[in-house]
């Protein structure tokens, strides 16, 4: 006999995904922090931008804060950091393919958030 999500084609929403606590544990460490998701997001809506770009998109953020919070997203792999040589020196900031893959999480978290207003 066959389960019933092959016969419907889609997973029981009681259904959790197959990992460990150790690695659900690090994947929320790589995205925790007050701007890691708001610097994905705003890397969706625009894929390559500047720093001052970022600052402009998300004005409650100091400098300092979004620069650490960048360099955090790049050693994790999420965000990738090209710097052109010229003068003064330009600095842009990209998604990684394993940043793009988290485009299905926002998708699920933004219709979640509509579902749910003022919460």
């Amino acid at each position: 006999m066959t389960s019933t999500d092959n016969k419907v084609g889609y997973s029981p929403k009681s259904v959790r995904p197959a990992c460990s606590a150790e690695q659900a544990e690090a994947a929320l460490r790589m995205l925790e922090g007050r701007w890691k998701l708001v610097i994905i997001f705003r890397l969706f809506e625009r894929p390559v931008a500047r720093l001052s770009e970022l600052q402009r998109a998300i004005p409650a953020v100091t400098q300092k804060m979004l620069i650490q919070q960048l360099r955090a997203l790049e050693q994790d792999g999420i965000v990738t950091r090209t710097v052109h040589a010229q003068v003064p020196p330009k600095v842009e900031y990209g998604l990684t393919d394993l940043g793009e893959a988290l485009a299905p999480v926002f998708e699920h978290l933004l219709s979640w958030a509509a579902r749910n207003p003022g919460r």
